[in-house]
């Protein structure tokens, strides 16, 4: 069982809970649903004082819509993103039906730890996207996928991954590096 001490795994519903309680030692948290409640948002808020609160939606709409407003909401939560295609079993979608292998690493690369130094981070922008062939051209979805799988923080759209970017201080010269390797 992986330990998580002093951290809440907020989830959409209970299936979710009952799966990853059997090999994951955290808090967890329910926010059943796309109904997240101001409650819900003081209680985070709450927990977040003593200890770490990670997201982990479900790698579709209604997930993705419940950790942007919770981000909204709340600052200083961490993210952890599975990937949809090893998220579907019978047909559904969720953190309740992927592997546990890909929990484990979504889990374990929560948000980047910046170990260099960005006091002298340049803001991106979206010509630097559009010059990087992330958005305006033909390969431009399949470059988002993969830069956005290489630093762990679920799909993104240009404006979305734009933002996502920026908040990570991820640099360019970092993007263009991973582009090329690719």
């Amino acid at each position: 069982m992986i330990d998580f001490h002093n951290t809440l795994i907020v989830v959409e519903g209970k299936t979710d809970i009952a799966y990853l309680s059997s090999f994951i030692d955290a808090d967890f948290y329910s926010v059943n649903g796309s109904a997240v409640s101001e409650s819900d948002v003081n209680f985070i808020k709450e927990y977040l004082k003593k200890g770490d609160v990670v997201v982990l939606t479900d790698p579709d709409f209604p997930g993705k819509k419940i950790r942007n407003y919770l981000n909204q909401q709340i600052e200083g939560l961490k993210n952890a993103y599975v990937r949809k295609e090893l998220s579907i079993k019978r047909h559904k979608v969720g953190v309740a039906e992927c592997d546990k292998n890909e929990i484990m690493n979504a889990l374990q690369n929560i948000e980047l730890i910046r170990k260099t130094d960005t006091s002298n981070y340049s803001p991106l922008t979206t010509k630097d996207l559009i010059e990087l062939r992330l958005t305006g051209c033909e390969e431009a979805t399949s470059n988002r996928k993969a830069l956005s799988e290489n630093f762990h923080i679920g799909f993104n759209n240009a404006k979305s991954l734009l933002k996502k970017l920026n908040m990570l201080k991820i640099t360019r010269k970092e993007i263009e590096e991973f582009l090329n390797a690719k």
